[in-house]
């Protein structure tokens, strides 16, 4: 079937009761694949049909806490549902093992609980760490991943996921400034999904930490460009900030279309984007 992309939480930081905070699920080949890990995502996983057990790995784009707030969920519903010892393998930028390092850390109590209630449960959480770089690439599931690199500076390392199965290909870029590595990453690709901003009403919001996010995210004029210039067939945007409201979809459209003349997609929570 190609690959399908399904997004899971197109929201922010700033909390929407509409919107769950990034995350994204790739299904390629034999693979079942987790991208960020941000707030309500086992929620929506249950809404696409999921649980944590059914994943083959989680990738992390980079530990902005909105990205991996509820990684935390992943990790303990993935072991209680597991029948023996399976690791979540956990893909991401250097430090990921210092996060998980101390999410288990934080979880220690509960692990104590549980193993001290359940007979049957032997066992603690095993997390299965693999830092990346970008350039490295990924083989799961017949489905390949190539790691490339992205610009959200002082956040660093960040890096993006260009994922590659049955002559298809989908490119989730995470947060990131217009950059020679995302461009690389995004060439060609049948799916580009890409977080992005309004900087018209950034710029008029009262509150200079808000501001203060238009100079390390994409807006959607430049994910348009970025999706021009790399010659990709379907712009998805998500991570929205602020929150789209009913009646601006649009607005937005109109933003991105300026700069690209391919089919643009305003992600929604739960929506599956399919490549060919």
């Amino acid at each position: 079937m190609g690959i399908q992309v399904t997004l899971l939480g197109t929201g922010s930081p700033i909390p929407n009761p509409d919107r769950a905070g990034p995350s994204s699920l790739v299904r390629a080949g034999g693979a079942t694949l987790l991208v960020d890990c941000g707030r309500g995502v086992v929620m929506r996983l249950a809404g696409a049909g999921l649980f944590p057990v059914n994943l083959s790995a989680v990738l992390l784009t980079h530990l902005h806490s909105d990205h991996i707030s509820d990684l935390n969920d992943v990790v303990t519903t993935h072991w209680v549902m597991t029948t023996e010892p399976v690791p979540l393998h956990v893909f991401g930028p250097p430090g990921t093992q210092q996060v998980i390092d101390g999410l288990l850390a934080m979880l220690a109590a509960d692990q104590g609980y549980r193993l001290a209630h359940h007979e049957d449960l032997t066992y603690p959480p095993t997390v299965a760490v693999h830092e990346v770089e970008p350039g490295g690439t990924l083989d799961v599931g017949g489905a390949r991943v190539v790691i490339g690199a992205t610009d959200h500076r002082p956040v660093t390392p960040t890096v993006g996921y260009r994922f590659e199965h049955d002559g298809a290909s989908a490119v989730l870029a995470g947060d990131t400034v217009p950059c020679a590595g995302l461009d690389q990453l995004a060439a060609g690709a049948d799916i580009y999904v890409q977080t992005v901003i309004r900087a018209d009403l950034v710029r008029n919001l009262p509150n200079r930490r808000i501001q203060d996010i238009l100079d390390y995210h994409s807006t959607v004029e430049q994910a348009a460009q970025t999706a021009t210039r790399a010659g990709v067939k379907k712009l998805v945007l998500t991570h929205y900030v602020p929150a789209m409201m009913p009646g601006q979809e649009d607005e937005w459209r109109a933003l991105a279309a300026a700069h690209f003349t391919g089919e643009i997609v305003l992600g929604n929570d739960l929506m599956t984007i399919t490549a060919p």
